[in-house]
């Protein structure tokens, strides 16, 4: 589990409440998550600039999942640099979500992959030597599933004035390998 704490404290210029007691729990931000239909990803082009594009998103395997082409700008951008930061908005919290996207390519996890797809949007996929497909597409397009381990998140409530910051384990953030 992160650690959950004020965003902002005294020393800030800012007028975001400095009340502990409006800290919201991760698994708050794990409903809003698994609440929205749609989610804004930003990866990095070789550039270093940002690109911004949205995505459908799951909480399964306990992680946010995402899936796009490989050869998608947002597929090749992660092939080169796994950074990212995912967005979502929802009925009582914002949330940011800062981390690393690592592509899955164990078989089981991409059937539960596949499976949460198919449960929240009825969006049928295919695997076949481990690759997933969409066969309703023409020319069965691949399609990568995408893990997000975070480094660190950020839930704004919808009052604009409370804010909470989630810290996670670097270490498992950035060391987990692709399953």
């Amino acid at each position: 589990m992160p650690i959950a704490e004020l965003l902002f404290d005294a020393t800030d210029a800012t007028p975001m409440s400095l009340d502990e007691s409006t800290i919201v729990p991760w698994d708050r931000a794990i409903e809003c998550l698994a609440a929205a239909s749609k989610a804004w990803l930003a990866t990095v082009r070789p550039s270093g600039h940002p690109h911004v594009m949205p995505v459908m998103p799951v909480w399964a395997d306990d992680a946010a999942l995402f899936t796009t082409r490989p050869s998608s700008t947002k597929g090749r951008n992660l092939a080169r640099n796994p950074h990212c930061v995912l967005t979502v908005s929802g009925g009582e919290l914002d949330l940011v979500i800062e981390g690393a996207a690592t592509r899955m390519r164990d078989s089981g996890v991409l059937r539960q992959a596949s499976a949460a797809f198919a449960a929240r949007y009825g969006w049928e996929l295919t695997m076949r030597d481990g690759v997933v497909f969409d066969d309703g597409l023409p020319g069965s397009p691949e399609y990568g599933f995408y893990r997000i381990s975070p480094v660190r998140a950020f839930g704004y409530g919808v009052d604009g004035l409370t804010a909470t910051r989630w810290r996670f384990d670097r270490a498992r953030a950035e060391g987990g390998a692709a399953r």
